[in-house]
């Protein structure tokens, strides 16, 4: 989501220069914060019992580590630095935790914890005032951009990063190729890849794709790929020259299975509209799923699992209400890409963020349900909109190329697939842009 928890600065102090005295301050690097908030939460869960034990509303919360946010670990000034980590709980919420920490590097404590996002949901943003210092704002009070929403036009460059690992055998490997449509034009700017290359387009729905052939000599490399985006709001658009009605075919993880016809027919009964029946769909998503990115199964865009589950992240989300929309005889299809921070001009992106699109009443409808749960501010708004500060990678599941992964058709490509020796192996990923570039 847009709504981040980096790239900020606390509240400056100044001092007048004739008194200032020069004092040699340690270079810090991200590795020195991460290192050093990872040292305070396993000091502090010996401390509590194997719990991080956080005092939050009029309860005490037992956290165990999740994930750190490495993209946007910050360095605020001299021994000043930022971190936020993803924490859950022995009740299964997941807490994004702020940190503040003060220190050298191997030496750094902590002076602020404040819980920043439930389960997605937000209870305050950042707002960077003129002198470059960062405040919180209560997200009811907060503007649309500051919640992650730029309409009319963004244009930002985008970098895609990828670094191999160890790999003792032959490897291939591929990656999306963003691509200009009505919505976005993108130019590459540059592309920096090891072994040999060649584009590939998937069959069904014309993504076009980097297909790497690569060895052991390779492990280590990154690849990098600099994107120039311009983009614009997506609002509801006439229906092109692809049959709409391609779009209710069930996929491998998008099944239209007999529980979610059930369901899709209950949420529409006399509902007369396509319209009206999308509408109560996607009300009906954000009432039974919560977005949670806990435990196994999220994030393989697995309807049956979110449906059972009720938990999820974007893709989790999204694949249910395609599935229940193609239910209820209401195409619907599928995009991933990145959404990339309104509220700041650079830095580091969470990974990827995926939407729909369904079909009424002779146009296509753009909604992103995800987001519409974390805001409910937002809700009305991602019934019908996706914003102009995002960038699509690919669209469409069970994607086909050829040479294809020995494990059949891409499930959705917005990560790269690697295969090393023909066995799927993961890859480090790290996303980043800067506007006006």
């Amino acid at each position: 989501m847009a709504i981040v928890c980096g790239a900020i600065a606390g509240c400056h102090t100044t001092r007048d220069s004739s008194q200032a005295t020069v004092e040699s301050v340690p270079h810090v690097v991200t590795a020195d914060i991460q290192a050093g908030i990872e040292k305070h939460i396993e000091e502090q869960s010996r401390l509590g019992g194997g719990y991080f034990k956080l005092p939050f509303k009029d309860r005490e919360l037992r956290l165990k580590l999740v994930r750190v946010h490495t993209e946007y670990l910050s360095n605020l000034g001299p021994r000043r630095h930022f971190a936020c980590v993803d924490m859950a709980s022995t009740e299964g919420e997941v807490y994004d935790v702020d940190f503040f920490l003060a220190g050298d590097p191997g030496a750094m404590t902590v002076t602020e914890t404040t819980v920043h996002k439930i389960n997605g949901q937000p209870f305050y943003v950042w707002k960077q005032k003129f002198d470059k210092s960062w405040r919180r704002v209560p997200v009811k009070n907060a503007s649309q951009q500051l919640l992650g929403v730029i309409t009319g036009r963004d244009e930002f460059e985008f970098l895609y990063q990828a670094t191999l690992p160890e790999m003792t055998h032959a490897a291939r490997m591929w990656m999306p190729m963003p691509a200009t449509d009505s919505f976005q034009t993108v130019a590459v700017k540059s592309i920096t890849a090891p072994g040999q290359r060649k584009f590939l387009k998937d069959q069904e729905f014309g993504n076009k794709v980097l297909f790497l052939t690569l060895g052991p000599e390779d492990s280590g490399k990154t690849i990098a790929i600099r994107f120039q985006v311009q983009r614009i709001e997506k609002t509801v658009y006439p229906a092109n020259t692809l049959t709409p009605q391609d779009y209710l075919k069930p996929e491998r993880l998008v099944p239209t299975d007999e529980e979610i016809r059930d369901i899709a027919a209950e949420v529409v009964k006399n509902k007369k509209s396509d319209l009206v029946r999308a509408r109560a769909l996607y009300g009906h998503v954000i009432d039974r799923m919560r977005y949670m990115k806990f435990g196994s199964g999220w994030g393989n865009g697995d309807a049956v699992y979110a449906c059972d589950s009720r938990t999820g992240n974007c893709t989790d989300f999204h694949s249910y209400f395609i599935a229940l929309a193609r239910a209820a005889d209401i195409p619907a299809r599928f995009a991933i890409g990145a959404a990339i921070p309104s509220e700041r001009n650079d830095g580091g992106i969470d990974g990827y963020h995926c939407w729909a699109e369904f079909y009424a009443d002779g146009n296509w409808w753009p909604v992103d349900i995800s987001e519409g749960d974390k805001c409910s501010s937002l809700m009305t708004y991602y019934f019908g909109h996706h914003p102009a500060n995002r960038i699509e990678f690919s669209r469409g599941r069970d994607l086909v190329v050829e040479p294809g992964p020995v494990s059949g058709p891409i499930n959705f490509l917005a990560y790269p697939v690697l295969e090393v020796g023909g066995k799927p192996t993961r890859v480090k990923v790290n996303f980043s842009f800067k506007r006006g570039a």
